[in-house]
């Protein structure tokens, strides 16, 4: 499998409080950018696979609702992970 527990564990580390961190918005966002960034290589591979496209757009949608709720709620932590996933707007 492409996400091992040792990389959630990491991943999680890296971007929530601790590696038990799952909840925070921050850890989320990283852990559906990972999955986005799998999906979008998987498809330039598999062209034709449409039930990942679908899945690859919802996953874009649920990331884009976590990062407007955090740009709501606090506008530091939106600009902190927009800077440390290289996403932009």
């Amino acid at each position: 499998m492409y996400l091992t527990v040792e990389k959630k564990k990491a991943l999680f580390a890296q971007f929530g409080k601790s590696d038990t961190d799952t909840g925070s918005p921050e850890s989320q966002i990283a852990l559906y950018s990972t999955r986005i960034n799998h999906l979008t290589e998987h498809l330039k591979l598999n062209k034709k696979d449409f039930s990942t496209q679908l899945a690859l757009l919802k996953l874009v949608g649920k990331r884009r609702r976590m990062l407007d709720y955090l740009k709501d709620v606090e506008i530091e932590r939106y600009r902190s992970i927009i800077k440390s996933l290289n996403l932009r707007k």
